[in-house]
């Protein structure tokens, strides 16, 4: 359902379209806890360490993805919310076409530098056949993760996040089924983890792409639009590279970070592993509803409806608090089962680093959320120059205090403060900016319009 988000309170526009954006992240995330749970439960820690290793190099290439979205969706809620229909057509064949180069160009790289990554993060010699099998079928599967994600950028640009969730809770779903089949049943090892999630990927994109496509038939132009224009391309392209840039940089900064727990062994690998992930689920969490948070900014920049933008930061701000809270406890009282849910033979040391992790992340999510609302209204309006600076000031900030902090009497417990450090600086950096922002001087009245 097409929906437009320059209209209506504010508060509730956002709660309305950004949980079930929430509810398809967490979808999302089943895909890799999923790998995760099969793993440790039915190959062994090996392969959880495995697993664990090759997400962090899989990043890099959904960085690439989730930067395409951004630029396509951004371009498009400003478009939308302009009532500019032949341009935002325009806008969306533009973005599939460039996003098949990007998408062509880093599968050869991945292909070719797949045992370089590997060395290059400290892979050890007992998990690095599974990583490498790992990603190698991953790469086959880029198209789908790229296509997914152009169509979830439409969807959501259009101000339905209803439908993308739908196709993230069936394939999800589908997803655990298949890995338990392939792992358990035909005894595929790690190859069935990455099979079935190729699978699941391709049918949820292809069905994503089709629907989208056939929702845009129904939306009136005058003209036929282009099917490529460079002008709009320069705009996808001034909102992605940033975007890109800004996810690779956490992607760098991770892999620089898995390079030195590697040197610990497979046991806090493990650990770290397990952690990392059910962390990453939050975070990926609170970035979906920055990003839903971006669309709701785009479509009223585009309408010339300052007043909203203002309104939808503390909205923003309190729909995050609001889940942040109870996350954090869960984690924080509740984080062994979690941990223990992972492993099927587990050690100590790999359970130990997994609930010091978690103890430590929690309670700064209450604060690493405000940053990405921030930063959600900072990529909205465009302003892609302090959005990435204060995104790449906290990859900086972690990988050296992950370097530094171990020598110091914390230990290896120095390299999990690395995180909660930097999204402090970071926040306060992002709340900074957005504060320079073009509405800063006008009132968060809903139905105030700036021209």
């Amino acid at each position: 359902m097409i929906q437009d988000l320059t209209i209506g309170k504010p508060e509730k526009i956002l709660w309305r379209f950004c949980l079930p954006l929430f509810a398809s992240v967490v979808f999302q995330q089943l895909y890799n806890i999923a790998d995760s749970f099969i793993a440790g439960k039915f190959i062994g820690e090996n392969a959880l360490a495995a697993v664990g290793n090759s997400y962090e190099i899989t990043l890099i290439f959904l960085a690439f993805g989730v930067g395409c979205n951004m630029g396509c969706s951004v371009v498009v809620s400003q478009l939308f919310g302009a009532k500019r229909n032949r341009d935002m057509k325009c806008a969306v064949n533009t973005a599939i076409i460039s996003t098949a180069a990007i998408c062509a160009a880093l599968m050869i790289f991945g292909f070719l530098g797949c045992d370089w990554l590997l060395n290059v993060i400290n892979t050890p010699p007992e998990t690095m056949a599974d990583s490498k099998t790992y990603i190698n079928i991953y790469i086959w599967g880029l198209p789908f993760l790229f296509f997914y994600n152009i169509a979830n950028g439409i969807f959501t640009a259009l101000g339905d996040s209803k439908t993308p969730f739908r196709f993230l809770a069936c394939s999800s779903i589908a997803n655990v089924g298949m890995n338990i089949f392939f792992v358990v049943g035909l005894d595929m090892g790690v190859a069935g983890l990455a099979w079935a999630t190729f699978i699941c990927q391709g049918i949820s994109c292809f069905l994503a792409m089709y629907v989208v496509m056939a929702r845009l038939k129904y939306i009136p132009t005058e003209q036929k639009p282009p099917l490529f224009s460079y002008p709009v391309f320069k705009h996808i392209m001034s909102i992605a590279i940033p975007s890109i840039l800004q996810q690779s940089s956490m992607s760098i900064s991770t892999i620089i970070i898995q390079s030195v727990i590697n040197g610990f062994g497979p046991g806090v690998m493990a650990g770290y592993a397990v952690s990392v992930k059910l962390n990453n689920m939050v975070i990926t969490a609170f970035t979906t509803l920055g990003n839903g948070i971006s669309n709701y900014t785009a479509q009223n920049l585009g309408a010339n409806k300052l007043g909203r933008i203002k309104s939808g930061f503390s909205a923003g701000c309190k729909l995050v608090l609001s889940i942040s809270l109870p996350v954090f406890l869960l984690y924080f009282f509740a984080g062994e089962p979690f941990i223990l849910l992972f492993m099927k033979e587990p050690t100590k040391i790999a359970v130990n680093t997994g609930i010091m992790i978690l103890k430590i992340f929690s309670p700064f999510y209450l604060i690493v959320c405000i940053k990405l609302v921030a930063d959600g209204i900072l990529r909205g309006a465009g302003m892609m120059g302090k959005f990435m600076f204060d995104t790449i000031f906290d990859a900086v900030i972690r990988v050296a205090l992950a370097i530094f902090l171990p020598t110091t009497a914390l230990g290896i417990n120095g390299i999990w403060w690395a995180w909660p450090i930097g999204w402090v600086l970071a926040t306060i950096l992002a709340v900074s900016f957005y504060r320079t922002g073009k509405w800063k001087n006008v009132a968060a009245n809903d139905d105030v319009t700036v021209i």
